[in-house]
């Protein structure tokens, strides 16, 4: 992982997906950073993932959630063995 020794500039990379014009629905991701980080919320060492996966009929609208970066990262759209 690129991020393993200096926390990860998520305000740069908001800021550089904005100039690319990415699509809103990745964005959103990034306000449930904030919100989190507002409330605050330690999210060191988590990952932020959505309640209901994608891949699983899931929406951007239905919310987000902090895991464990192993948890989250595993999935595949498949129950873990």
């Amino acid at each position: 992982m690129p991020y393993t020794k200096s926390p990860r500039p998520y305000k740069h990379e908001y800021e550089m997906q904005k100039k690319r014009g990415e699509l809103p629905d990745r964005m959103e991701r990034q306000r449930a950073r904030r919100a989190l980080d507002a409330k605050g919320i330690d999210r060191t060492g988590k990952d932020v993932s959505h309640k209901k996966m994608l891949s699983k009929g899931g929406t951007n609208s239905d919310g987000y959630r902090l895991e464990a970066p192993s948890k989250n990262r595993s999935r595949n759209g498949k129950k873990p063995a």
